[in-house]
């Protein structure tokens, strides 16, 4: 059972919003101490996902120790929905730079699942003295599969979701069965809060302008991260599920290979979503790394 400081951890209570500099609107939850180290949670990029949504049972373990902020990337959850934009890691990257100006952070630990690790690592790599450690948890751009078959079988569901004739509760919950190992996980309830969030026509254009973004020739490189990963020099903790369907597990071996101080843990029994999927002990190793 948790505290009473954790139990009042709601999304409604912890949401706050930030006009940026750019005009674009971020949305995003914080908890903790203000004066405290400051980690930076980002989510992936599945249908109808947001902060809350990937980080809800971890924010309260987090925040006993961080200032901890789950941020609602751009295209997601209550934060703008632009569809003109760069390549999209580069694109919530920069996001995310001018959220740290606004809210006065000089420098916070990054952690990242899935499209958010490529965000954290884009970060990283352009703004390294703002970026302290790296938690990533089967990271976009960073996984480069060298058995699996590419695309994935949880990417082709997320690329059937909004094909014609159009999304359905029934894509959804093919693509979402994918992303874990257990799947008691993948309730009705929980396809029907991601299918009113994804099916919105906002949503659905953000969800493809984030597409075509990986895809135009111009920026494509920009999101091919294992090519720059040797820069970085934070330490680094790559997490992955061995039953990974998204991002293989062998899409770890070559990140570990060129991260300078990279290490890996893998949990069995775990698909894409581990620290949901593995939660208690997600938050148990995410702390160690952090704190010690």
């Amino acid at each position: 059972m948790g505290t009473a400081a954790e139990t009042e951890l709601d999304e409604h209570s912890t949401g706050r919003t930030a006009e940026l500099p750019s005009g674009l609107r971020l949305h995003y939850h914080e908890a903790g101490a203000e004066h405290a180290d400051t980690v930076v949670l980002l989510h992936g990029g599945g249908p109808g996902a947001s902060a809350w949504s990937n980080f809800h049972r971890n924010v309260p373990a987090l925040a006993r120790h961080f200032r901890t902020i789950a941020v609602d990337q751009p295209g997601f959850g209550r934060s703008g929905k632009p569809t003109e934009h760069g390549q999209y890691f580069t694109h919530s990257a920069t996001a995310l730079h001018e959220l740290f100006d606004v809210l006065g952070l000089e420098r916070a630990h990054l952690l990242g699942n899935s499209l958010g690790g490529g965000t954290a690592v884009r970060f990283a790599l352009e703004h390294p003295d703002r970026a302290g450690r790296l938690v990533l948890m089967g990271p976009g751009g960073l996984s480069l599969n060298l058995f699996a078959a590419d695309p994935t079988e949880g990417v082709r569901r997320l690329s059937e979701f909004g094909a014609p004739p159009g999304p359905s509760r029934e894509k959804l919950a093919a693509f979402l069965r994918t992303m874990v190992h257990d799947q008691s996980l993948i309730t009705d309830e929980l396809v029907e809060q991601r299918y009113a969030a994804a099916s919105t026509p906002e949503s659905l254009a953000a969800m493809r302008a984030m597409g075509e973004s990986f895809r135009r020739a111009e920026t494509f490189e920009q999101g091919l991260l294992w090519r720059e990963a040797y820069r970085l020099r934070q330490r680094v903790l790559l997490v992955w599920g061995r039953e990974d369907r998204v991002n293989p597990l062998d899409g770890a071996l070559l990140a570990l290979k060129l991260i300078p101080r990279a290490q890996l843990h893998v949990f069995g029994g775990c698909g894409h979503w581990a620290q949901l999927e593995k939660c208690a002990e997600f938050n148990r190793l995410a702390l160690d790394f952090l704190l010690n």
